[in-house]
């Protein structure tokens, strides 16, 4: 496919939605409601398993296919041969994706006419791969943004055909982040769309300068290292919401996970030893890091419910002993 759509759109453009997580939903709904614009099939992951009783569960684009009335397919892979043979049934003109979670097999992409298109939350070539919105918060980034581009074989590597900016606010989480970059992503295809199937958008190349790459999280990312800066430190607060999450465990905390759900610096005192438990002097529980201190403003035990950390050093007073 070239990096420009070729043609006038005809009448109806017959589109196949992926996508998977909250931020894809958005994205869904402007799609559906685009003039000249027929979703002919939805395709995102299987319903998995949640919580203890490991209860079926389906995507939140699932759940907003199903409200739409809209085909659903949900592959275990999609690049299996079954897949390929149901995708290429549907015959779409183009394809949108948005937060999947799988990688497109090269028989897909070269299916749609029209293009195969990505909307990916960040301002690439920063931040390609899996976590996008959590590595922005975790770097200290004030600017972001969201970009359309082409699909190809190299993961968030592919010629961006828009581009809308994004600003990061310093209190936020990736909860709230996500949520403001799934807006701007509807409203960049709604903008962008009609003129990239009307022939007047052309896909320029990535540059080659400021390729930074993330990789999916996992559950010890969560755990919060003393040893590091209190800034990085809250910025991982805000970054691992609400997964992984961020913890503390320490001798003080024995088995117990202390999770950390908001926490501000402040500064260190004489005295002061990274990884060991404070009391500030507004009586609120601090760690100490190893440059200044963490502030736990909402904190529980694993297990546990929310409290703020004056409440919980009232129930659990050895921590600063």
């Amino acid at each position: 496919m070239s990096d420009r759509a070729t043609a006038e759109p005809s009448t109806i453009v017959r589109a196949v939605f992926f996508g998977s997580g909250s931020f894809a939903v958005p994205i869904l709904d402007a799609l559906v409601a685009l003039p000249g614009i027929r979703v002919e099939a939805v395709v995102s992951v299987p319903d998995r398993p949640v919580g203890r009783k490991a209860i079926p569960t389906p995507t939140p684009v699932t759940v907003r296919a199903r409200d739409l009335g809209l085909p659903l397919l949900q592959p275990m892979r999609v690049r299996k041969p079954q897949a390929v043979d149901a995708l290429a049934a549907v015959a779409p003109d183009l394809v949108v994706l948005a937060d999947y979670g799988q990688l497109i097999p090269r028989v897909l992409l070269d299916l749609p006419p029209r293009g195969f298109l990505n909307l990916h939350p960040s301002a690439l070539p920063r931040w390609r791969g899996a976590a996008p919105i959590a590595a922005t918060i975790l770097a200290g980034d004030i600017e972001s943004a969201v970009t359309l581009m082409v699909v190809t074989d190299e993961m968030d590597a592919g010629p961006i055909v828009a581009v809308e900016a994004l600003y990061v606010r310093a209190d936020d989480t990736a909860v709230t982040l996500e949520e403001r970059a799934s807006a701007a992503a509807a409203r960049l295809l709604v903008r962008a769309l009609p003129e990239w199937l009307a022939g007047r958008l052309v896909a320029r190349p990535q540059p080659a300068e400021g390729v930074t790459f993330t990789r999916p999280l996992r559950r010890e990312d969560g755990l919060l290292d003393p040893e590091r800066p209190a800034a990085e430190l809250e910025r991982q607060v805000r970054a691992y919401q609400p997964w992984p999450g961020s913890y503390i465990q320490s001798a003080r905390t024995g088995e117990v996970r202390l999770i950390v759900s908001k926490a501000h610096v402040a500064e260190s005192e004489p005295g002061d030893v990274a990884g060991r438990f404070v009391t500030t002097p507004d009586r609120r529980l601090a760690l100490v890091t190893a440059d200044d201190r963490l502030v736990l403003d909402v904190a529980q035990r694993a297990g546990g419910r929310e409290m703020s950390s004056a409440e919980l050093l009232r129930g659990w007073p050895g921590l600063t002993r």
